[in-house]
């Protein structure tokens, strides 16, 4: 893992192995200066994969002998031997729990140790962290856009950046808020459930009952096998008949294809609806199936549309699967799951809410997957602290400007249980106490002191990471997904809003304002 790093990392090393500044005592922190998407929060993510490669830190034999291929050659042997007794065992890792909403400028994560361990870990992290972080946020708008009750598939894998990507988009976008994914692969390493049926390619396959084999289902309950595409052709008729609809239209090889999959799948059976004509074809066509089942004792598990306008079909569809559940006296017809996909993006979500539908899950892959409204979260990591004394990158642009020395960070609530201000304090001053009136400097108005007072005071962060091993124990990535909605579910409204949020306040006491102060001028 060591030498997942650009190769500045190494050539910095060599600087400070050069000058015996390798071993001074310091602290970085990772954090992003802008909310993405044009929101004010994100989900922190990546945070065990990132203490996973702490613990696999090392540069190995091989890793040594390419290093001096590359490096220049006036680099002394004794550097790489150097490199070659490496590990993470001197550093410590604090940060917040993943799936935690965290802001622009408030450190998620924090390191400490060896100056040329902690510079060499920068761009590992960032990698590890920055796109599982754009990813679960990504996920998390989508799920807010949704609300609860909305069943969402993540589908990007043929659409994401490589099987890497596929694979991270997938794990984070199940922490972020959706309920499965069609990744095998995924489903096998973390646990997500896995979900899929078919695609049109298996119903253009088929062009008539004759193709269909095996012919014969029996009954869920038991007794004689019963010719399934002579059931669903009589089925077709009465349901063409109620729909007011020719049978003739209705395509013959979709509905072979249906009973083909009906027969093999009779416990798990979804029409895709749209290969050919939604109305005429794929709906009687499902219908007629779906009731065929029934009456062998089945019950069918959804439709998916995967073309038109989505909403409005959705609303037609569900008005014919109450027809039919009515007329034919099959009570759960008429609540057959409907699902959607088509390049289903933020801006569709917003429009069937505005029109209204009968949409029950969401499949979302590209817009999802590769986030192509912002493609980079924008995660730094920044040296604020080295041989005990703080460090300050000075700007004109304040929001590039760092805020020096080691921190602690706190999450101030009212008392409606929102959360209102992080506040970032020195991390040898007193913590915060319930019911204190704090004089604080607000981010980005730095020149005025306001004074608030929080009902509850939490401590964002947790150390994660000591002397070579992981100390806290991590949780599953269920627990973890839990822990995204609860975190998301106490924001306020107004911070919570996808599109022109209030913004979030984040703070620092007025005595690290003063030193932040002290270092500008003596800077200048």
């Amino acid at each position: 893992m060591a030498p997942l790093a650009d190769l500045y990392q190494l050539t910095m090393a060599y600087g400070h192995w050069r000058a015996g500044r390798h071993r001074a005592p310091a602290a970085a922190e990772l954090f992003f200066r802008r909310g993405p998407f044009g929101g004010a929060l994100a989900l922190a993510a990546g945070l065990a994969e990132g203490l996973r490669g702490l613990r696999a830190f090392r540069f190995s034999a091989a890793d040594v002998a390419y290093l001096r291929s590359v490096l220049p050659s006036t680099t002394e042997d004794a550097f790489f031997d150097y490199l070659a007794t490496l590990d993470a065992s001197e550093v410590t890792v604090s940060a917040v729990p993943e799936g935690s909403v965290v802001f622009a400028r408030v450190p998620f994560l924090q390191v400490k140790g060896p100056l040329l361990v902690v510079q060499l870990l920068e761009t590992t992290l960032l990698c590890l962290v920055n796109y599982a972080s754009l990813v679960a946020t990504n996920a998390a708008r989508f799920r807010l856009l949704a609300g609860p009750d909305m069943k969402l598939m993540e589908i990007g894998l043929r659409r994401a950046q490589g099987p890497d990507g596929a694979l991270s988009a997938s794990k984070y976008s199940y922490i972020g808020g959706f309920d499965c994914t069609s990744n095998i692969l995924a489903g096998k390493l973390y646990g997500i459930p896995v979900r899929g049926t078919i695609a049109h390619s298996f119903i253009m396959s088929f062009t008539s009952l004759e193709e269909v084999q095996p012919r014969e289902l029996s009954p869920l309950a038991g007794g004689e096998p019963v010719d399934l595409p002579g059931l669903a052709e009589r089925w077709l008729q009465r349901v063409c008949e109620l729909l007011r609809t020719p049978p003739e239209k209705a395509n013959q090889g979709e509905l072979a294809a249906f009973v083909s999959y009906a027969v093999t799948f009779p416990q798990d059976f979804q029409g895709l609806l749209d290969t050919y004509c939604v109305r005429r074809s794929g709906l009687p066509n499902f219908c007629a199936v779906a009731l065929a089942l029934h009456q062998l004792g089945y019950q069918a598990i959804g439709v998916r549309l995967d073309s038109g306008d989505l909403a409005q079909q959705s609303k037609e569809i569900r008005r014919v699967l109450r027809a039919c559940g009515a007329h034919f006296q099959v009570p759960w017809f008429e609540t057959i799951p409907i699902a959607v996909s088509n390049d289903i993006s933020e801006q569709s979500l917003e429009e069937f809410s505005r029109e209204g539908s009968e949409i029950d899950m969401i499949g979302v892959g590209t817009h999802l997957v590769t986030c192509p409204l912002q493609p980079s979260l924008g995660c730094v990591y920044k040296l604020v602290e080295v041989n005990g004394s703080p460090c300050l990158k000075l700007t004109e642009d304040e929001e590039k400007m760092t805020i020096p020395g080691t921190k602690t960070i706190y999450r101030l609530y009212d008392a409606a249980g929102h959360p209102f201000m992080d506040l970032m304090a020195l991390e040898e001053e007193p913590s915060p106490s319930v019911g204190q009136e704090l004089a604080v400097r607000v981010l980005g108005r730095l020149g005025e002191t306001c004074k608030v007072v929080a009902t509850t005071v939490e401590t964002l962060h947790r150390t994660y990471f000591r002397d070579g091993q992981v100390c806290e124990p991590l949780p599953s990535l269920p627990e973890v997904r839990s822990h995204a909605q609860a975190s998301l579910n106490l924001l306020s409204p107004a911070h919570r809003r996808l599109h022109q949020p209030q913004p979030y306040p984040v703070a620092v006491t007025e005595r690290l304002h003063g030193l932040l102060t002290e270092l500008r001028q003596a800077s200048q």
